[in-house]
C-alpha cells in the first residue's frame, strides 16, 4: 500500500517536472516558464483524468455483482491517485501565480507582488477548489479505502469515470489562456466540455440510485428512502457544485453558440466556469 502511495507522489509531479522542462527545451518550442507550467499542469491533470477513466471503466465492468464482487485496482488507483490532489494544489497555485504575472493578464494590475500575498489571494478565489481537495484526501480517502470494507466498488469505478470530463476542461483552460476563444476548436471543445460534464457529473448520481435499484428490486424514487442516510448526504454534496458548474457551462455555451459576438460575457463566463470545474 506505501509502494503505491509512494509511486502516486512521483508520478504526478515527476511527469509535470519532465513536461514543464521539455516544453522549456525543445528547440521547436522554446517556451516560458510560465507557459510550460500552465501547460504541463494540464497536461498532468488530463493524464490523471485518463488513467482514472479507465481504472473504473475496468472496475465497473468486471463487478457482476455491484455490491459484493471487488477489483484490485479499486484500492491500488485510490493509493496512486491520492497524492494528486496534494500535487495540484500546488500545480494550480503556479498557474493562478504565472497567470497574474503574465504581460496584459486582466488581473495584473491587481497581481500581489509578493509570494505569501499572492498565496492569500489564490486561496481565497480558489478556496472551494482547494477545500475539495483537502476533503478528497482527508475524508473520500479514508472512506473509500477503509469504511466502505471492499464492498460497493462497481460504485466507485463509476465514479472514478467521471473524470472523463476533465481533459475539454483542461483544454478549454489552454485555449482560453492563450485567447483561442474565436476559434473552430474553442466551439467543438465546449460542446464537448458540455455533453461529457452532463453525462459524466450531472446524471452520475441519478444512475448509481437507478442501478442499485435495480440491484435490489426497488422502484427507482423510493431508492433514497431505503439507502443509509449518509449516502444521501454524501450524494447531496457531491451533486450540488456539479449542477451549480453545470448551469454556468449551459449559461456559456447558450450565449456562444447564439453567436454575441457584441459582448465579451460568453469569454467570461466560460473563464468561470473552466475556472470552477476542474475536476
Amino acid at each position: 500500500m506505501l509502494t503505491i502511495l509512494a509511486a502516486g507522489s512521483v508520478f504526478f509531479p515527476g511527469l509535470f517536472l519532465l513536461s514543464k522542462q521539455c516544453l522549456k527545451s525543445i528547440p521547436a518550442l522554446r517556451w516560458s516558464e510560465g507557459d510550460a507550467v500552465i501547460v504541463s499542469a494540464r497536461l498532468v491533470s488530463s493524464v490523471q483524468a485518463v488513467m482514472a477513466s479507465s481504472a473504473g471503466y475496468i472496475i465497473a465492468s468486471s463487478c457482476e455483482d455491484i455490491i459484493e464482487d471487488q477489483h484490485w485496482l479499486t484500492c491500488s488507483y485510490i493509493m496512486f491517485a491520492v497524492p494528486y490532489f496534494v500535487y495540484d494544489i500546488y500545480a494550480m497555485f503556479m498557474c493562478y501565480w504565472y497567470k497574474l504575472r503574465v504581460k496584459g493578464h486582466e488581473e495584473a494590475s491587481a497581481a500581489p507582488q509578493h509570494m505569501s500575498s499572492a498565496l492569500t489571494s489564490y486561496l481565497r478565489r480558489e478556496f472551494l477548489m482547494v477545500l475539495h481537495h483537502v476533503v478528497m484526501v482527508t475524508v473520500c480517502f479514508p472512506v473509500s479505502v477503509f469504511w466502505r470494507q471492499g464492498k460497493g466498488d462497481y460504485f466507485q469505478g463509476i465514479m472514478f469515470m467521471a473524470e472523463l470530463s476533465t481533459p475539454s476542461v483542461c483544454l478549454g483552460k489552454i485555449l482560453i489562456q492563450y485567447k483561442q476563444q474565436h476559434t473552430l476548436l474553442h466551439k467543438v471543445n465546449g460542446a464537448l466540455m458540455l455533453i461529457t460534464f452532463f453525462i459524466c457529473r450531472v446524471l452520475l448520481f441519478p444512475y448509481l440510485y437507478y442501478v442499485y435499484g435495480r440491484y435490489a428490486s426497488i422502484p427507482f424514487h423510493m431508492v433514497p428512502l431505503m439507502v443509509p442516510w449518509h449516502c444521501n448526504l454524501g450524494a447531496a454534496l457531491l451533486m450540488a457544485p456539479q449542477l451549480y458548474w453545470f448551469s454556468l457551462i449551459c449559461r456559456g455555451a447558450l450565449r456562444l453558440f447564439m453567436g454575441s459576438s457584441r459582448s465579451q460575457r460568453p469569454r467570461a463566463i466560460f473563464k468561470d466556469v473552466i475556472r470552477h470545474c476542474d475536476r
